[in-house]
């Protein structure tokens, strides 16, 4: 299976004023992503609000990237975890059918499995998408499902032949680290945590998925360069300004900024559903401010 690599932009689920879904947005965000130097979008992850999509707006929005990319010259990946394995397992085929580069499931949430069911689920799920790429997505922190993920890389090597890897949400190094290792560096370890990406090339992560990705592409393709030129302190002051930037939208919430901020750059993908709250007016024109003083519109220019 080929390694996924560089950077993928966890992509927002647009919506429009009612808050139905607005997929003729997603052209427009497939062609910023490429124009942007970004050939990798993740599909319906928590970036993409997944929990407050129903499956058949899950399905709609696969068909929709499958027809972007294409056609913007990228790839996408899409994530179908959900609570119900069926679901998974529906939204894993459909992706397959319609040219995913991978397919993604988190652990369910609400019935938390011991390690032994979460590789059988995440078989169940593989199965159902047999010729790409499957990978697990750990996040701890949201679903409260707490394993050792090497020790379920060991699991699957030889029970899941499409396991690729893991996109690793949490911030443990010290795991990510004993996973890159892992049956000698078979699994590809996708970095989850864009404010601290330097860390997680520090140690060998081939590629990383994130939400920033979409909005401030240009400074982690900076921080990358840097980091393989030997420039440590080029590289950190590019993650000092990921981290200024994250620390600003977070003041504000950060789903709701975050896709405030895409609307300021010319990409509307509407406001966030609620739980996620959204920005007034007054609270966009105030984001705008504070990012351009920070110096964000010539960062990524």
């Amino acid at each position: 299976m080929a390694m996924l690599k560089g950077l993928i932009a966890a992509v927002h689920t647009p919506f429009n004023l009612e808050g139905k879904l607005n997929l003729a947005v997603v052209h427009q965000q497939a062609a910023w992503l490429k124009a942007k130097g970004i050939n990798y979008a993740f599909v319906g992850g928590s970036t993409g609000e997944f929990a407050s999509l129903s499956i058949s707006e899950r399905f709609e929005l696969t068909d929709a990237w499958s027809e972007a990319a294409r056609y913007a010259g990228i790839q996408f990946i899409v994530h179908v975890g959900s609570n119900c394995l069926r679901d998974a397992q529906t939204g894993a085929e459909l992706a397959e059918s319609r040219g995913s580069a991978a397919v993604a499931a988190l652990s369910p949430c609400y019935f938390k499995p011991s390690l032994e069911t979460l590789v059988d689920w995440c078989e169940e799920i593989a199965g159902h998408a047999p010729g790409i790429p499957f990978y697990f997505y750990d996040i701890p922190g949201m679903t409260g499902s707490y394993h050792s993920m090497s020790r379920l890389l060991r699991m699957v090597a030889d029970r899941i032949p499409n396991f690729a890897g893991i996109k690793f949400t949490n911030p443990d190094i010290m795991s990510y680290q004993k996973c890159l290792h892992t049956s000698h560096r078979r699994f590809n370890m996708l970095w989850g945590i864009d404010e601290s990406l330097l860390s997680g090339l520090a140690v060998g992560a081939p590629g990383a998925v994130g939400s920033s990705y979409n909005f401030a592409a240009p400074i982690y393709l900076k921080l990358m360069s840097a980091f393989e030129a030997g420039n440590l302190e080029e590289a950190q002051e590019c993650q000092l300004k990921s981290v200024k930037i994250i620390s600003i939208l977070s003041s504000y919430g950060y789903m709701g900024a975050a896709k405030a901020t895409m609307k300021i750059l010319g990409i509307d993908v509407g406001q966030p559903r609620l739980p996620n709250a959204s920005l007034s007016d007054s609270q966009i024109i105030e984001l705008e401010k504070e990012l351009k003083t920070l110096g964000f519109f010539e960062w990524i220019a």
